[in-house]
């Protein structure tokens, strides 16, 4: 018989699949966290041992936050990563007994059985003493006979009512023990979540596994304390940039570098599209035709009908998308990058940051920024005589500032809250600082004059001066940069003429400045101003402000004084402006 060679080209031995199950929270480590302003950026470190061919890995107790388009592994060592699936762990199947649960079934029947025994006995007991005759009882014994019974009888009626408490608490105990059996366990029910990773290996050792996911219930927001110091010459702001954090993700972020993100992470949005802009003749609508028989009108009814509902399809139900659409692939999230200013921002928290998971908001400084400012003091007497302080800050930094509330304290005084713009770096901001009481303003009461004029036309003039009084009670510092601001008012109808008379302020000048050969140049309009007295210039209400209008400068009527008041000096302002209206004609709003 011939002998049979053997075939080298044999399959190799079946090795089994190395299952290898890993804890997040015991076995892997948070290595890095990057907080968004609605989400947060897990990086997760572990290490295990795998076997030579096909191994799995499974890792518990991820957050059930957890982003699962977002989730991304990583490999370091002699293996191959060949596949990665977020499943939800399943439950725990619900006990139906327990050791404590049977002591205590097994208390009870014996208890149950004693309190049986102990009632049949007191039963024997009273069928004991019906039986007996008083015709046959000596009197003398009768008595031995009573007191022998209410003893024996006392001592089961005490022992009844103990088995029956006692009886009662084994029930109570069982019950609870039945509900904590039914329940679900409420440890680590926020970390339901489980990630396997196939893993090829040419041979065994030690492997990495970096796990990269987002989770939402983690945000951060921006706050700010801002300290101004109004002796100071230079850099007299002093901002506190500060991180508001919080998370219940379910997963404490402990003893991690912590990276906050300006940008928020969008999915899906695209450049939009335009669609035509198109414009055509309006056409009106036909007349209805006549109406038809009542035959004839339910069989086109139903007609119509049948071809609509031949001609729904599936596609037309949505249904298409789910049977024929390919499946889309999981998405990933790329590495952040850092940036200052322009589009982003990446911040480093200082140190190693431990959050936990409790919802609580956490705040870190990010930087303590030492910045230039120019202060101004700003006052509408004719509403308000308060003064309000403000601060024009110039971020000199690098730090691209988020929008968000700020705590204000002016030479080591807390003044007030208040809410700080985006700013981006050399740019700059007004920051309120709130009211300044050593400014006093008094608002004096209005003088009006009235006289005549014309020989053929009459016409009434009126005269109105206003005065306002500042007095800087600072005893060293003086105040430079005091806006005042009012008005006059603006005419609507040709025969009423207003005319401001002091401050001797004219409108600007409606002709282009031209050259010699007349055409119009590029240079800057003249902006009228008048130099009041000494440190007080007045002009037109919005001609220090950027990109302004110049001819609209004083066709509101507003005029503001820019003041310089030395400490413990006094000024005085005077407004005047005279109205021209046509004798006895009845003006409004004089």
């Amino acid at each position: 018989m011939p002998t049979t060679q053997p075939n080298d080209d044999s399959p190799p031995a079946f090795e089994p699949v190395n299952n290898i199950e890993l804890s997040s929270i015991k076995d892997t480590k948070i290595v890095k966290v990057s907080v968004y302003n609605n989400r947060a950026e897990i990086t997760r470190h572990c290490k295990f041992t795998v076997s030579t061919g096909q191994n799995v890995v499974q890792i518990n107790g991820l957050p059930n936050a957890i982003e699962s388009q977002s989730l991304r592994v990583e490999g370091r060592g002699p293996a191959t990563i060949h596949d990665v699936v977020l499943s939800t762990i399943p439950p725990p199947p619900i006990a139906t007994t327990s050791a404590k649960l049977v002591d205590l079934q097994d208390k009870r029947d014996q208890l149950q059985k004693a309190l049986g025994r102990v009632r049949k006995a007191l039963g024997s007991l009273e069928s004991y003493l019906g039986t007996m005759n008083v015709q046959y009882i000596d009197p003398t014994t009768l008595t031995a006979v009573v007191d022998n019974y209410d003893s024996a009888a006392e001592k089961l009626d005490d022992r009844v009512s103990k088995l029956e408490k006692e009886l009662k608490d084994t029930e109570d105990a069982i019950r609870t023990e039945q509900v904590a059996l039914s329940s679900p366990p409420e440890a680590n029910s926020l970390l339901k979540h489980r990630v396997s990773v196939g893993v090829f290996a040419d041979s065994g050792g030690e492997v990495e596994i970096i796990l990269i996911y987002a989770v939402n219930r983690a945000s951060w927001y921006a706050g700010y304390d801002v300290r101004v110091n109004t002796q100071a010459k230079e850099t007299p702001v002093t901002l506190i940039y500060k991180a508001n954090i919080k998370q219940s993700t379910g997963e404490s972020w402990e003893d991690v570098p912590l990276t906050l993100e300006t940008v928020t992470p969008t999915y899906g949005v695209g450049v939009p599209t335009l669609a035509p802009w198109k414009l055509s003749m309006y056409k009106p609508a036909p007349p209805p035709p006549p109406s038809a028989p009542m035959m004839m009108s339910r069989s086109m009814t139903g007609g119509f009908r049948k071809k609509s509902m031949v001609a729904e399809s599936d596609e037309d139900m949505g249904f298409a998308m789910f049977d024929e659409g390919p499946r889309s692939s999981m998405a990933h999230i790329g590495s952040a990058i850092t940036s200052k200013g322009n589009v982003s921002a990446t911040y480093r928290v200082p140190g190693r940051i431990t959050i936990p998971t409790d919802g609580d908001e956490h705040v870190f400084t990010i930087v303590q920024l030492e910045l230039d400012a120019s202060m101004s003091w700003v006052s509408v007497p004719k509403v308000d005589t308060k003064t309000h302080l403000k601060a024009k800050i110039t971020n000199a930094s690098d730090y691209s500032l988020l929008a968000g509330s700020a705590s204000i304290y002016v030479d080591g005084s807390f003044i007030s809250r208040s809410s700080l713009p985006a700013v981006s770096p050399q740019e700059s901001f007004d920051c309120p600082l709130g009211l300044d009481p050593s400014l006093r303003i008094t608002y004096h009461p209005q003088s009006k004059k009235v006289s005549q004029s014309g020989f053929y036309t009459k016409s009434s003039n009126y005269i109105y001066t206003q005065r306002i009084s500042i007095h800087n009670t600072k005893a060293t510092v003086p105040v430079e940069n005091l806006k005042i601001l009012d008005q006059i008012p603006v005419s609507e109808d040709e025969q009423i003429n207003v005319k401001l008379v002091n401050p001797a302020l004219s409108l600007p000048d409606t002709h282009s400045i031209r050259t010699i050969k007349g055409s119009t140049t590029n240079a800057p309009r003249a902006v009228p101003h008048v130099q009041v007295s000494e440190g007080v210039v007045a002009q037109w209400e919005g001609s220090d402000e950027s990109g302004i209008d110049v001819d609209a400068l004083g066709k509101d009527g507003k005029i503001n004084w820019l003041c310089t008041v030395p400490p413990q000096g006094k000024l005085n302002l005077v407004m005047q402006w005279e109205v021209s209206t046509p004798a006895r004609a009845n003006v409004t709003g004089l």
